[in-house]
This record gives C-alpha cells, sequence and structure tokens, in this order.
C-alpha cells in the first residue's frame, strides 16, 4: 500500500521577499502551497515543516558573505522571520523539524522534531539526535513509502532534502509549480542534479 509524506521545507518570512535571504515569489509559493495542503492532505499519511533555525551556526553566518558557502544572518531562532510563513501556520501541521541550530544545514533530514521550540542548548540538540527524533525515523515510523517535496528554495534546501530522500530509497518528487530557486541558473542546475539522481520533477496539478 502507497503511504506518501509530503516535506514542506523552510517556508519562512527569512526566504520571502522582505526577508534576510528573500527569494523572489517566496510569498507565492507559500500561499500555493497552503492551497494545495488544503485540498490534498488526504493524500498523506504523514505531513512535515522544516525550518532553519540558527543559534549559533558558526561560519555559515557572516558579515562578509559569499553566498555559496557563508550568507548574512537568516532564520535567527526565535524571531518572527524564523516561524513559519502565516499562511503554513494555519494549516495546522503536526510535525516539526528544526535544523541547523549549531551548524550549516540544508536537508531537512539533518533537523530534529522540535514543535514547541523548547530545545535551545547543544546538548539538547544532542540529545534529541541520539534519541532519534529525525525526519528519516519520523518516516519509517509512519511506514511511509514515497515522499514528496515543496518549499524554500528549489536551488538550495530543496534539493538537499530530496536528494537525501532518494538516498533513503524513497520514491521521490519535487513539484515544480510549489518551489522556486534563488535564481534561475541555480534552478537549472538543481533540477539537473535531482533529476541524474532519480527525483522525478513534475507539476502539483
Amino acid at each position: 500500500m502507497t503511504r506518501k509524506a509530503l516535506i514542506v521545507v523552510d517556508v519562512q518570512p527569512t526566504f520571502c521577499e522582505g526577508g534576510e535571504l528573500g527569494v523572489e515569489g517566496g510569498n507565492a509559493i507559500a500561499e500555493r502551497i497552503a492551497t494545495y495542503v488544503k485540498s490534498h492532505r488526504g493524500d498523506y499519511a504523514y505531513i512535515a515543516t522544516t525550518q532553519d533555525w540558527h543559534i549559533e551556526p558558526g561560519s555559515h553566518w557572516s558579515e562578509t558573505p559569499d553566498f555559496v558557502d557563508t550568507w548574512p544572518v537568516h532564520g535567527k531562532a526565535g524571531t518572527p522571520n524564523a516561524d513559519l510563513h502565516p499562511a503554513i501556520k494555519t494549516l495546522g501541521i503536526a510535525h516539526h523539524f528544526k535544523k541547523g541550530q549549531y551548524a550549516a544545514a540544508y536537508s531537512g533530514f539533518e533537523g530534529i522534531e522540535d514543535d514547541t521550540d523548547t530545545i535551545q542548548s547543544r546538548e539538547e540538540v544532542d540529545a534529541a539526535l541520539a534519541a532519534g527524533r529525525t525526519l528519516a525515523n519520523a518516516l519509517k515510523a509512519a511506514d511511509v513509502t514515497e515522499v514528496d517535496v515543496v518549499g524554500i528554495a528549489e536551488s538550495h534546501c530543496v534539493k538537499e532534502t530530496a536528494l537525501d530522500a532518494v538516498k533513503l530509497g524513497y520514491p521521490t518528487t519535487v513539484f515544480e509549480d510549489l518551489t522556486v530557486p534563488v535564481s534561475e541558473e541555480l534552478g537549472v542546475a538543481a533540477r539537473k542534479e535531482m533529476a541524474e539522481a532519480g527525483v522525478t520533477l513534475t507539476e502539483s496539478r
């Protein structure tokens, strides 16, 4: 029996227009994802969000970022811009994975489940990882057989999350109308990498 999961990656104000690392079209994508979830919630056995939730991510933040390995301060834990986008927040999704607390993290599979924003210290993060509060374990526990990925940005965290899902053996789909890259050039490269890894790229409609 097919049991699908939907992973909503990093749909946060920090990555939308007006945010610290705003992607053009981010707000529209958030609204489109919300509409999709409302219409297709019954298609999924498991739905989760991921968030950049940086506390002290080391060199990931920089005052002189190169926008490849280093970035301006963004996704700062506890700030409004690190919260879920309002369009996503109202959906009442139950599972939330925070990533990048003390290091760079692009894939949702690097995060830990933290629905109440209570995990703050490095020791608490390590303990959550040791306890297996990961997306990979959550999908396994839910008997998921396929994964759909949407969110921001296609060229970075959506791509890395989808690639990790494939590595774990899941048939994985990215809905291109429910994601947006940082730039079209990076989007083309990301789509090529995902397709070569076996990710299905299609439309949600």
